[in-house]
């Protein structure tokens, strides 16, 4: 089956790197949701091939995306499976969590950051990383922490050449503006999808600055999942799936949006990636308004 990403569906992030915007989250790769119970790790690395033969070239990634036991790890897969990487492929990790033995978590600190980009950098075998987002918060938006001091420390490995491009991830309107008082702002990442609109706003500034918005969860993962009947009706006029259109909603809803679905097996992303070439109507958008 070859469904490649439609030429329409391009972005040029941070003015410089061609990417198709629907791309390929790795999340689900190590495991079934977060740290769950070990995948098999040679589909992971073929559901990845997969994905590059279909035309994606935007992996996002993390070094703590891995199974409960670390066994399998979403890093080492990318590498295993893709290394030496395409020359168009732009691999997106994110920092800002530390893990402990015993599994908790805790914020980073800016001292943190180079350790934290260096592991990144080791496990995908890479000498530089084409786009790292600062990660601050959990699920909610932590409205008034500042970020300077961790995002003033990302800007320096930048300096460096470690990093090509920053972005940051579950924000607001006042920290985008914070970050780019100190750096440039190619990407945001934020908790974004048919059903879940709160961003519009931090979206739209997004989109008059030419910065990429990427959202996770794009199918309404975590504890939100889309059960729409107007996805339902829309799927049966363009012979798709409900998660297509919400896909297809997403990409078509801004110039600037990027989609970044995960899966670990190759009928759903192929599933997925076909979502780039559904075009909705206006009869569709006004429904779905």
């Amino acid at each position: 089956m070859n469904l490649p990403v439609s030429n329409q569906n391009q972005f040029r992030l941070g003015g410089d790197l061609l990417i198709n915007r629907l791309g390929f989250g790795a999340m689900r790769l190590p495991c079934n949701g977060f740290r769950g119970a070990a995948r098999d790790p040679e589909t992971g690395r073929a559901v990845l091939r997969r994905a590059v033969e279909l035309g994606v070239n935007l992996v996002d990634t993390a070094e703590f995306y891995q199974s409960g036991d670390g066994a399998v790890r979403a890093n080492a897969l990318i590498r295993e499976a893709l290394h030496p990487y395409p020359s168009n492929l732009v691999i997106a990790t994110k920092v800002g969590v530390v893990f402990n033995p015993d599994g908790s978590h805790r914020p980073a600190t800016g001292a943190e950051m180079r350790r934290l980009v260096e592991e990144n950098l080791q496990s995908l075998g890479l000498d530089h990383l084409d786009l790292v987002y600062l990660r601050i918060g959990e699920m909610a938006v932590p409205h008034g922490e500042s970020l300077a001091e961790r995002f003033e420390a990302l800007a320096k490995l930048c300096e460096e050449g470690l990093i090509r491009h920053l972005g940051i991830s579950n924000v607001d309107i006042e920290h985008l503006a914070q970050a780019r008082s100190i750096a440039p702002v190619v990407a945001v990442q934020n908790h974004f999808h048919l059903g879940k609109r709160d961003d519009i706003s931090l979206l739209n500034a997004c989109a008059a600055e030419g910065i990429a918005f990427c959202p996770f969860f794009p199918l309404g993962g975590g504890s939100q999942r889309l059960d729409d009947g107007r996805l339902a009706r829309i799927a049966v006029r363009h012979g798709a799936t409900t998660a297509q259109i919400a896909l297809a909603w997403l990409l078509a809803h801004s110039p600037v949006m990027l989609a970044i679905p995960g899966t670990g097996a190759i009928a759903h992303l192929e599933e997925n990636v076909a979502a780039g070439n559904i075009r909705l109507t206006k009869e569709d958008h006004a429904e779905l308004a």
